[in-house]
């Protein structure tokens, strides 16, 4: 099984896979209250720049860390992936290089290709899945192969291969579908 795992993917999306396996087991970390932050934190964002202008909070988004704004949502300022986006964008605001259909455009292109990224390890569970059916009719066939091989051996013996080639086939075939 792993031979196909590595041969048909790289190492970057092996280890992506591999980090993203505990993920999975813990759920996500988007919650209503995270949302909420930064719905609340944007809002205090775009207040100060429409009360004291654009280049306001230019000191925030350039040193966020010691930034009063940010300081008071830790969820928010603790997810660097979302801090990055933000900053880097409000960064290209303040710049003024821009307009915003140009900005809309880059967003939706990053943000595009973070869900490519981010969805790489669950197509790649799902390439294997696709492939480990296979697995499940080569132990049935083996088993029945291993019995045929036997059939000169006395009723016990040949039942008790019979019965181990059943349940090989059945927990196989179980497992590549389950």
């Amino acid at each position: 099984m792993t031979g196909g795992f590595v041969a048909g993917n790289g190492g970057k999306a092996i280890k992506a896979t591999l980090s993203a396996l505990p993920s999975v087991l813990k759920g996500s970390h988007f919650t209503k209250a995270l949302y909420m932050d930064l719905l609340a934190m944007l809002f205090e964002i775009l207040a100060k720049v429409r009360k004291e202008g654009l280049m306001s909070i230019e000191g925030d988004i350039e040193n966020p860390e010691a930034s009063p704004i940010f300081a008071k949502y830790p969820n928010v300022a603790g997810d660097h992936h979302v801090m990055e986006f933000l900053t880097d964008y409000l960064r290209m605001m303040v710049g003024g290089n821009l307009n915003a259909f140009e900005i809309e455009n880059l967003m939706d292109i990053e943000i595009e290709t973070h869900h490519q990224e981010a969805h790489l390890p669950a197509h790649i569970m799902s390439k294997v899945a696709d492939s480990v059916p296979a697995f499940g009719i080569v132990v049935a066939v083996m088993g029945v192969v291993n019995v045929m091989g036997s059939v000169g051996e006395p009723p016990a013996v040949l039942g008790r291969m019979i019965g181990g080639a059943l349940v090989g086939t059945f927990l196989g075939i179980l497992v590549s579908y389950g």
